[in-house]
Parts: C-alpha cells; sequence; structure tokens
C-alpha cells in the first residue's frame, strides 16, 4: 500500500464518520500520510484527528479512535495493514503487512516510469504567471508537470495567476555552458529560497556529483537488464531480503514525493529523492548481487534482484522524466 493509496482510505474513513455522524463535518480536501516522528511508530502515520479535533469538539484521541476503527473496517485493508495504532496526543500510526514488498515492486513494475502518478489534485485548477526569469520560468514549467501527474489541471495566465518566487540564478549565461540536462538539475534541484549553484561540480563525472550519481544508478539498472537478458533469466519479485529495505522504502515513499513536489510547488524534493533512491540502488547492488556469477546458477534470489532493480530504474527515469532531465541507458 503506497501512502497515496493509503491517504485516500483515511480521508474515506472521514467521510464515512461524517456520514455516520460520528464526526461532525467538516471533511478536509486531503489527509496527508508521512513517515511517523520521533516517538512515532510504524511505517506512517497521520496528524489528521489532531486536524479535526477542534471543529468536531472532541479530543484528538478521541477522533483518532472513530478513525481507527473506520480504517480497520476497509475491506481487504488487513491484507495491506498489520497494525493501526495511536500515539501522543492523537496521531495515526500504520504498520504495513509484511509481504507488502512483492506487492509494492509488482505495483512499480506495473505503471513503469508512471508509477506515483496519480488523481490526487484531481479537479484542481491553478493558473501561473509567466516569468521571464531563467529560474523562474523553468521552476513554473515543471511545477506544472507535476500537478498535471497528479490529476491537477495547471496553465499560464494572467488574472489572479499564482506566481512561483524563486531566488534567480546569479549568472544565466553560465547555463548555456552547463548543457540542457545538467542547466536543469542546477535550476531545480536546488530549495527555491536558494542561489542554484552552476559551477564546475555539475560536470564532474563521478559519484560526488548528484546528477552523476541519480543518471549512474539508472544507467545501471539498464546494463543488470541487458546482463539478465542475454542469461535468460526473468525478473520476479518474491520475498525480500534485509539488504533492500532503504531501497523498498525509496520506492514506497516515491508517490508521496510526487504529490508532495506538485502540491508545495516544490520539484527540489523530487529531485532529493531521487538522489536518495540512486544511493540506495547503488548500495543495494553493491551488497546484494542481482547477477550470478560465474557458473553460479540462476536462484529465485537473483530473480527477485533484478525485479527490484528494473523497479528502480523505473522510479529514477519517471522522476527524471518529470524534471526534464534525460535518463541514459549507458554512462
Amino acid at each position: 500500500m503506497t501512502p497515496a493509496e493509503l491517504s485516500r482510505t483515511v480521508w474515506h474513513a472521514v467521510c464515512r464518520a461524517v456520514e455516520d455522524d460520528a464526526l461532525p463535518g467538516p471533511v478536509p480536501d486531503r489527509v496527508t500520510v508521512e513517515r511517523p516522528r520521533p516517538g512515532g511508530r510504524g511505517d506512517y502515520a497521520t496528524n489528521v484527528a489532531l486536524r479535526l479535533a477542534g471543529p468536531a469538539g472532541r479530543p484528538p484521541r478521541e477522533v483518532a479512535e472513530i478513525l481507527r476503527v473506520r480504517v480497520a473496517a476497509t475491506p481487504g485493508i488487513d491484507r495491506l495493514v498489520d497494525r493501526i495504532e495511536i500515539t501522543g496526543p492523537g496521531f495515526l500510526n500504520f504498520t504495513l503487512a509484511p509481504d507488502r514488498a512483492p506487492a509494492l515492486v509488482r505495483a512499480v513494475l506495473r505503471a513503469g516510469t508512471r508509477y506515483g502518478h496519480g488523481d490526487t489534485l484531481a479537479g484542481t485548477a491553478t493558473a501561473f504567471a509567466p516569468a521571464a526569469e531563467p529560474r523562474a520560468a523553468l521552476w513554473t514549467r515543471t511545477v506544472m508537470e507535476l500537478l498535471r501527474a497528479q490529476g491537477g489541471a495547471a496553465a499560464t495566465g494572467t488574472d489572479g495567476a499564482e506566481r512561483l518566487a524563486v531566488v534567480p540564478v546569479a549568472d544565466p549565461g553560465a547555463l548555456a555552458a552547463l548543457g540542457p540536462d545538467a542547466a536543469r538539475w542546477a535550476l531545480l534541484a536546488t530549495a527555491a529560497r536558494d542561489r542554484p549553484y552552476t559551477g564546475p561540480g555539475l560536470f564532474v563525472q563521478r559519484e560526488s556529483n548528484p546528477l552523476f550519481r541519480t543518471r549512474y544508478a539508472y544507467a545501471r539498472t539498464r546494463a543488470l537488464a541487458r546482463g539478465a537478458a542475454q542469461l535468460g533469466i526473468a525478473p520476479a519479485y518474491t520475498a525480500p531480503e534485509p539488504t533492500h529495505t532503504t531501497l523498498l522504502t525509496a520506492l514506497g515513499d516515491h508517490p508521496a514525493v510526487l504529490e508532495a513536489a506538485a502540491r508545495l510547488r516544490a520539484p527540489d524534493r523530487l529531485a532529493r529523492h531521487l538522489e536518495h533512491t540512486a544511493e540506495a540502488f547503488l548500495r543495494f547492488q553493491e551488497t546484494a548481487r542481482p547477477l550470478p556469477l560465474g557458473d553460479e546458477k540462476p536462484s529465485a534470489a537473483h530473480r527477485s534482484r533484478l525485479a527490484l532493480a528494473e523497479a528502480a530504474g523505473a522510479v529514477l527515469a519517471g522522476g527524471l522524466s518529470l524534471l526534464g532531465v534525460d535518463a541514459p541507458e549507458h554512462l
């Protein structure tokens, strides 16, 4: 179960509680699910009960219990969520079922580069003011793509249009020397409030360069796929190993990252997540060999690792595409 799916499940539980008169309205536009804060438990948590407590005139923990019961009653939820707990002043914490990894990998492979696209912002329409400054113009176009990937409508307009405030690039002339991919990464990977780096470090072809590391990780997933094809090994994810944990977490977080990047007008969040996913993949392939060596026979473990590598490649390619950066097959 992805964070976006869990968010929708909790939101529907809120709707049912309001319809049943167990909880006075209003129903929020969306429910945010994220990694638990220090002191929390499980895989994901939401503060929706704290947000609803004031308007409902109920203690937050009482609201959380009302929602916990309704989420637990969702058909099929027991196969996806192992535990639903209430912590602190009223946080709902979710521990996913232990067999979620195969379903997650299958979901990524089924969606391919569109994994994480959804309809969380369906029904919303945003007009953005045209921008002439290079970074503001690119930031606007990229945010529009992110919104569309979440089902929202986005276009440029004039009357009442939203203007994205970003620190401009210090030397626009330096962008041409970088080339299109490095230039886009430079302008998007830095938070809007910070001045982007456009120096020679973006040319360095080693893992100290985040752009190179991210694209190199994708190229490695394609090399593994070619090697598997030559050996006649079909990827098939069956069970996680300890070395898979960090990479699986990064893949599971991807839909929530895309939604947050769109909603908060923050493509830099996506860039940082791609860096993290690339690092997780590179560590994974170093500690768990996806391809057999020498006369070693292919095993279920190899097929699982290859499927996980293919899923990582889909996330990296899809994320880079949304940023307008090329994902090379060879690097």
